[in-house]
């Protein structure tokens, strides 16, 4: 293994592209979900490429930790993990030094979570990925240049956002994300279950309103709100585009399915030792081949992942995704 990871003449960036097409192959479907999401591998030392003390959503706390950006494709068919990106922080893409010594080149400049979230959307349109939906948490929700870019290019979304993010409804006026939805009629929520989960049927009460963002012919956009049917206090809050006729049970569908990327992660951790990275050097594309040769077994299971229920609204996209380079 340290023979693979450390001196293996490979193609990373080819192999991200094969795994990327073997999934499409198999699990491709143009009402298909783009997932985003990050993790945080545990780390002792400071020479490991991007390693700081920084939060990890794995632990749940701040912990010394490198931390990967990853987009999973999610259809009827299954979900698997298709792209990947290392998050650098400031502290490490201002020491040239440093990062010449973990294996990173000087063309790497700071991005932040949401722009490498970016760019790994933008990978899978000009791979002609086949999907309808990008769906994220909040860290990458309440980023409205991601949310400006993705209506730029007409894609579909439902992200999370946080409960004073200012919105606006479609006469002008404007308001926290959760005082708008405190004053929508209780006979307006839904109760809809959105697939089952570790714990049984996922449902909740869903209530959207409308709001507005932009003027696109034939797109809507919505505050979505999400609530515990046990706690009434609990609730989440996305904001949404998309066709003007989309449902609010497909709304709430393309929400509860960001759960698939966590499923992505537990089982590359547990069957592919995702969370094993233990090269000897601290480099950047050793910690890429880690991730890499996880995907590739992962991928590898794809053909046992069939029949499962769908994920997005189950028709094509009225305008497809094509390439088109953001700032």
């Amino acid at each position: 293994m340290q023979r693979l990871l450390r001196r293996a003449d490979w193609d990373i960036d080819g192999v991200r592209d094969d795994v990327r097409d073997y999934v499409v192959e198999r699990l491709g479907d143009p009402a298909g979900v783009l997932i985003v999401d990050d993790t945080g591998f545990l780390k002792k030392g400071t020479r490991s490429a991007g390693v700081q003390r920084q939060y990890s959503g794995t632990a749940g706390r701040v912990e010394n930790c490198q931390i990967g950006v990853f987009l999973a494709y999610a259809s009827g068919a299954g979900h698997a993990l298709i792209d990947r990106e290392l998050y650098l922080p400031e502290s490490w893409t201002s020491d040239r030094d440093r990062c010449r010594a973990a294996g990173i080149t000087d063309d790497i400049e700071f991005a932040t979570k949401p722009r490498l979230a970016q760019h790994m959307i933008e990978r899978a349109q000009g791979a002609q990925v086949p999907f309808s939906w990008v769906t994220a948490d909040e860290a990458y929700g309440q980023v409205k240049y991601l949310r400006v870019w993705l209506e730029e290019h007409d894609i579909s979304y439902v992200l999370a956002t946080r409960c004073n993010d200012d919105v606006f409804t479609p006469h002008g006026r404007s308001g926290r994300a959760d005082e708008m939805i405190a004053a929508v009629p209780a006979k307006q929520w839904r109760r809809i279950s959105v697939g089952d989960g570790a714990h049984g049927r996922r449902e909740y009460s869903w209530v959207r309103i409308p709001i507005r963002i932009a003027w696109t012919p034939g797109r809507g956009h919505w505050l979505l709100a999400r609530r515990s049917l046990s706690d009434p206090t609990e609730i989440a809050y996305y904001i949404c585009a998309g066709p003007r006729r989309t449902t609010l049970t497909e709304l709430a569908t393309i929400a509860g399915s960001r759960w698939r990327v966590e499923e992505c992660f537990q089982q590359a951790k547990n069957e592919a030792g995702l969370d094993q990275y233990q090269a000897d050097e601290p480099s950047a594309r050793g910690l890429d081949r880690t991730v890499r040769n996880t995907r590739t077994a992962r991928a590898g299971t794809l053909p046992r992942q069939t029949g499962g229920a769908a994920v997005g609204p189950q028709r094509p996209r009225s305008t497809p995704c094509l390439p088109r380079r953001g700032c």
